[in-house]
């Protein structure tokens, strides 16, 4: 029994030793791995110690380098002023010596000046006592005598010597305004594009052709009714061309034939709801584009009519010249002319922007551009300078500012320069616009356009209050009216148009 429990206690006691030697073994390899583990941390820690010393090594020299720059330019900068100094020093001591030589020559020449006239002064009494011997004369007499030789010759040498100075300020006059003129016809530099009478539509096929036609032409003749213009079919295939005079109304009509075509519903009804659309669309763009001109030029803001007869310009020609582009040449030129000059540049841009608004309104209203612009401004209470602007450009008044004068020199140099502007073209527009007034000036007339290039008048009258017969007497008014206020070749063709239309609606 005893020997049982002293095996047993044997065994126990070598379990306890292999296992303490077990977990000896792997302390001591945990404690080698925390050592490994320890060393890679510290070298890592190391690297990144080097790697920022280094940085900050490198920071030190960059820091360095950027004082020894700065201080460097300092000690320049201080060089440079003190050479500056000595120079401007040795200048004026330089200007004060010229200064001390040209008051001692003045002192001079007053002192000769002073001599001879105490020795004219001399000559004039021995001529006075000469002439009072010889010529039996008082001395009082002598001396009006001599004083009135004395002022003729004056008068001579005076005029003498204005005209002489009246020729050098013309001289330089004309040298200062071809050196203005040049500045500012190199500084701007402006694009030139005549007008055209006419526009394109593409159409996609020229099936297009019978659909715009219509019916019996009743499309083709609802189209230039309402919208009034020539609409050419034939001319050439694959495309209709749109003529009228009046670039608005032709920007219109392009626009709604485009939204028509694209839509492909093309009858009496959907063209006049389109033209209204379109109507109302060309309303709220050229406001638009006014306001950007505005924007664009720093002129922003202005009275809200004008900013929409500007934008209306764009649809404008005067001569051949659209009138939007000529306005904006002006504008600018009268700009760079009066800095130039030392005037109000702004001003002079404001004045060369509103000179030839008023012919945004003739096309409609007929009459003077001149006027016309003077009183939309008046009304709007722009500045004088402008409103003087717009008189004197066209010999209405005379520039009373360096601005007005500007605008009449840059309105002259945009018109005057080659291929600006074509007279032929300015005769026509204007002989259709007064056929158009003539028609319109009569009593019960909507409107009214003449077409195939002015050979023919369509005017429209109100159904309600002109009957038939009043219809051909109307006619006849208006042709006897153009008879006899204007200048045409062949004859014009008035056709007076009376439609009745009643509208119900089935609920």
């Amino acid at each position: 029994m005893l020997s049982i429990i002293g095996v047993g206690a044997i065994s126990a006691l070598f379990g306890v030793g292999v296992s303490y030697l077990l977990i000896k073994k792997e302390n001591n390899k945990q404690i080698d791995f925390f050592i490994l583990e320890g060393k890679a941390k510290a070298s890592a820690i190391e690297f990144e110690a080097k790697k920022m010393l280094q940085n900050a090594e490198v920071k030190i020299r960059e820091d360095k380098l950027k004082l020894e720059k700065n201080f460097q330019r300092r000690i320049n900068s201080v060089e440079t002023k003190k050479l500056e100094f000595l120079k401007q020093k040795k200048i004026f001591k330089i200007e004060k010596s010229a200064l001390e030589n040209d008051r001692k020559r003045v002192l001079e020449k007053e002192n000769n000046l002073s001599n001879l006239t105490l020795k004219a002064e001399e000559y004039i009494d021995e001529i006075i006592e000469k002439l009072s011997d010889v010529a039996s004369m008082t001395k009082e007499e002598a001396k009006r005598y001599i004083l009135e030789k004395v002022e003729i010759q004056s008068k001579a040498d005076i005029a003498s010597i204005v005209r002489k100075y009246e020729k050098l300020a013309r001289e330089e006059s004309e040298k200062k305004a071809n050196y203005i003129l040049a500045q500012a016809t190199t500084r701007f530099a402006g694009d030139f594009a005549g007008e055209r009478l006419i526009n394109i539509v593409t159409l996609p096929s020229d099936e297009h052709k019978g659909r715009i036609i219509g019916k019996e032409g009743r499309n083709i003749r609802s189209l230039e009714t309402i919208l009034g213009v020539d609409i050419i079919i034939d001319e050439a295939p694959g495309v209709i061309i749109v003529s009228s005079f009046n670039l608005y109304r032709r920007a219109i009509a392009t626009r709604v034939i485009e939204l028509l075509i694209n839509d492909g519903r093309i009858h009496p009804a959907r063209i006049e709801e389109i033209y209204a659309k379109v109507s109302n669309e060309f309303e709220d763009k050229i406001y638009e584009e006014g306001e950007n001109i505005l924007i664009d030029l720093g002129l922003f803001p202005m009275a809200e009519e004008l900013v929409k007869l500007l934008g209306k310009l764009k649809y404008r020609a005067s001569y051949g010249q659209n009138a939007l582009a000529h306005t904006l040449e002006v504008a600018k030129l009268a700009s760079i002319m009066t800095a130039e000059m030392g005037g109000d540049e702004k001003l002079a841009l404001r004045a060369g922007l509103l000179h030839d608004i008023g012919k945004a309104l003739t096309q409609e209203s007929g009459g003077s551009h001149v006027e016309i612009g003077a009183r939309l401004c008046k009304k709007y209470k722009e500045h004088p300078t402008v409103i003087n602007a717009i008189y004197a450009h066209h010999g209405h008044e005379e520039p009373d500012s360096v601005e007005s004068a500007s605008v009449c020199a840059a309105d002259a140099l945009s018109a005057a320069r080659p291929g600006a502007r074509r007279e032929v073209l300015e005769n026509f527009t204007k002989r259709i616009t007064e056929i158009e007034n003539i028609a319109l000036n009569k009593s019960g007339v909507i409107s009214a356009y003449a077409i195939n290039a002015g050979r023919e008048i369509r005017v429209i009258v109100n159904s309600y209050k002109i009957s038939d017969n009043e219809s051909v007497m109307i006619s006849k008014e208006i042709a006897k009216e153009i008879e006899e206020k204007i200048s045409y070749p062949g004859e014009i063709k008035v056709n007076v148009i009376r439609e009745l239309r009643t509208t119900s609606f089935a609920k």
